[in-house]
Parts: C-alpha cells; structure tokens; sequence
C-alpha cells in the first residue's frame, strides 16, 4: 500500500518537471484540497489543473528531489527539496507535505511546509 502512495507522490513531482498535467485527474480526488506552503488553497481538481497551467505558462521546475516518506495510516508525509525559476526570479527552498487518500489510493488533501534552503549555526 505505501509503495502505491509513494510512487503516486513521485509522478506528481515528476509531472511537474516534465510541465505534464495529464496525470492529474488520475492522482487527485475531484475534491482535492491542496494549500500551497506560501498562503494560496485551490479547493477542487480543476483549480489544481488551472493553477498547474499558469504556473508553468511562467516557470520551470528544475528539481524536486524527494528525501523521505513517513507513513500512517491513510497519511504520508515527503520530505523534499525544490528548485525552480518562476517569472525570471531563481527558488530554492526544503519543504514538507502533508498527504492525506481516499481509500482509491487518490490525494484528497495535500498542505505543503517550507523551510529556507540553506540552514546555519548562529553559535
């Protein structure tokens, strides 16, 4: 079961490198619910699928790296790092999501976390 939800999560990531929206009907429950980790919410699969195509109209994925998952129950969480360039303006920062499923295995709800990309000791 987690290595179904791990390989959905990894052809999200993936269809975002490649600017591929044609997987998204087939991994995201209509009712999605996606909150971005810097304020915005798309509240159904549609939305999802505009903000996939304005988004890509003016950016580039470079990388999305996965660090891990943790599993529970109808839960997973991926560690990961990301790297784009949207609107001429370079991205680079960790982060985490929060990924809930129906019991088909598609993602009903999805809250992204981030965190600066490079990390220092003040001490």
């Amino acid at each position: 079961m987690f290595s179904e939800r791990e390989q959905i999560i990894k052809s999200y990531f993936k269809a975002w490198l490649h600017k591929d929206a044609t997987i998204l009907d087939e991994i995201f429950s209509s009712d999605i619910i996606y909150s971005e980790c810097y304020g915005p919410q798309y509240l159904d699969i549609e939305q999802v699928k505009q903000w996939f195509a304005d988004w890509n109209s003016q950016g580039t994925v470079v990388e999305w790296s996965i660090k891990q998952f943790i599993h529970q129950n109808d839960m997973s969480v991926v560690e990961w790092y990301f790297h784009c360039v949207h609107e001429d303006v370079e991205h680079q920062f960790n982060g985490v999501s929060i990924i809930s499923f129906t019991a088909e295995n598609k993602i009903s709800q999805l809250k992204e976390f981030q965190s600066q990309a490079e990390h220092y000791c003040p001490y």
